[in-house]
């Protein structure tokens, strides 16, 4: 099960990538169910981000943004679909191969939650001897996008909910994970600190981190799920 992201008053339950794997230019869909403890004031913003470039954070592409509300107690289902990214926006090397995807939710423009996954894009056919063509001679309709529904990352940020509702502190979050890490024992961690990462995995740390301050990180354990 995907690992339950224990806020104040909103609990990430799932995240279901659907329509994968697919072809580059179709939308982003993922079902995510989440649960809410108590009457919220104002809505949930969910926000789909596409990591263009490991370099340059200006190449990000917000592909969608939506407000989610009036949001009722208990448990809560939707869709998030999210348009492809422009690719004359994408740096013309950097369209092929691993990138990331980031799903983030916030409230009163106070970002909680943050899903990350690998995106592998491939050009079906082609013969991996010769270099691949670039953008715009590449042709979209034979790229693959394939997102590793079950490595995701997982980033916490406590929050200040309503006049009346503090978020765990981050010694508190801290237990959480390490709780869910206990329990999940048997996962693969995605980076071993003992080795140097690789440029992927550089690639999603630095995307896991921007505009982010005292984050909790997690690899979530789950079982890859896709229609």
């Amino acid at each position: 099960n995907f690992i339950s992201l224990i806020m104040a008053l909103v609990n990430v339950v799932n995240m279901v990538v659907l329509d994968n794997p697919c072809n580059f230019e179709n939308p982003f869909q993922f079902e995510i169910t989440f649960e809410c403890l108590q009457e919220l004031e104002d809505d949930l913003e969910w926000k789909v981000l596409y990591v263009g470039s490991a370099h340059d954070a200006g190449k990000d592409q917000v592909l969608d943004e939506i407000l989610v509300g009036p949001v009722p107690v208990g448990i809560n289902k939707f869709v998030l679909q999210a348009d492809a990214p422009l690719p004359q926006q994408l740096p013309p090397d950097e369209i092929l191969g691993v990138t990331v995807v980031l799903v983030t939710c916030s409230y009163k423009e106070r970002e909680f939650v943050r899903v990350g996954y690998y995106v592998n894009n491939e050009l079906l056919g082609h013969d991996p001897e010769t270099p691949p063509p670039v953008y715009p001679q590449l042709d979209l309709k034979q790229v693959q996008r394939q997102i590793l529904a079950d490595k995701p990352r997982v980033t916490k940020f406590p929050i200040t909910w309503d006049d009346s509702h503090v978020a765990m502190d981050t010694n508190t979050a801290s237990q959480q994970v390490s709780n869910d890490e206990n329990h999940n024992h048997n996962q693969q961690q995605l980076e071993n600190d003992s080795q140097p990462m690789s440029a992927v995995e550089a690639k999603m740390a630095a995307a896991m981190d921007r505009g982010g301050s005292a984050a909790i990180t997690s690899a979530a354990d789950v079982s890859m799920q896709m229609d």
